[in-house]
C-alpha cells in the first residue's frame, strides 16, 4: 500500500514538491510525462502550477490526474 498525498508545491522545471500522509517529502519530475497526449497541456506553465490535491493524488482538472502510486513510487528524496 502507498500513502496519498496531502501537499502539492508546484516547482521551476515541471518538478513538484509532495508530501505524503506518513509525512515524507519527496520531489517528482513531470518532464518525462509531458509528451504524453493527457499531459502535453501542462507545458503551459500556468496551468501546471494549478496543482492540487483531489482524493489522494495530484490533479490539474477535472480530467488529468496522476496515479498515487506512480508519485509514490517514482518520486525522489533531494540529496
Amino acid at each position: 500500500m502507498f500513502p496519498n498525498v496531502i501537499a502539492v508545491e508546484t516547482l521551476p522545471d515541471y518538478h513538484l514538491l509532495l508530501t505524503f500522509e506518513n509525512n515524507e517529502k519527496k520531489y517528482f519530475d513531470m518532464n518525462p510525462y509531458l509528451n504524453a497526449p493527457i499531459f502535453q497541456v501542462l507545458k503551459s506553465i500556468s496551468l501546471f502550477k494549478q496543482a492540487r490535491i483531489d482524493y489522494g493524488t495530484v490533479v490539474w482538472s477535472d480530467e488529468i490526474d496522476i496515479a498515487p502510486e506512480t508519485l509514490y513510487d517514482l518520486s525522489y528524496f533531494l540529496k
